[in-house]
């Protein structure tokens, strides 16, 4: 079984902002696993299903962003899973936008959701995605604000293929998913991407 946790904030005001670009994977990941995530279970929403035959649970806590780690090491209490069982997935100010990254472990890089995940969970040993939403003089305003509108003809396909990724990287392992993802990028504001 693997764990797929997307951060971001709850609430209708944070929806479609940047810093929810977890959330919004999970979304498409759920379609792809038949799946809702709507159950209520360790300070997280939850659907469990199956993507390309592996047994997943979907998470998006509750806790907002800078409390990630409270939800994540409950989960991984709960469904007694290792780290290497877990697959964060966030935005990244530090990659710009048309980009994703997947690594196996690594520092915060500055991302409080990903901060609070190391802090309770005693390590950075897990395997994340993130999803490059570009650099912006006000961080705080940039990560809590809507994508622009020129940014969104493309958002689609690039949470779409963050989703790819990520189900990639249950099935098939993180390191053929970082082989065929991370040089991905989007080319144009129209959407065309390469790989």
């Amino acid at each position: 079984m693997k764990l797929i946790v997307g951060l971001g904030n709850p609430g209708a005001k944070y929806r479609f902002t940047r810093h929810n670009a977890g959330f919004m994977v999970v979304d498409r990941l759920a379609g792809a696993a038949g799946t809702t995530v709507n159950r209520r279970r360790c300070f997280s929403l939850v659907g469990e299903g199956r993507l390309n035959g592996v047994r997943v649970v979907l998470a998006k806590p509750q806790t907002y962003m800078n409390l990630s780690g409270l939800a994540v090491s409950a989960l991984c209490r709960h469904y007694r899973l290792e780290l290497a069982d877990l697959l964060v997935i966030c935005d990244d100010l530090d990659l710009e936008f048309g980009r994703i990254r997947l690594r196996p472990k690594g520092g915060s890089g500055g991302h409080r959701g990903l901060a609070s995940i190391i802090a309770a969970l005693g390590s950075s040993d897990f395997p994340r995605v993130r999803i490059g939403i570009g650099k912006a003089e006000d961080a705080s305003a940039h990560v809590l604000g809507e994508f622009a509108p020129e940014d969104q003809s493309g958002l689609e396909e690039i949470l779409s293929t963050a989703a790819l990724a990520a189900a990639c990287a249950c099935r098939e392992g993180l390191d053929e998913a970082m082989s065929r993802f991370n040089s991905w990028r989007l080319m144009s504001a129209n959407g065309t991407a390469e790989v």
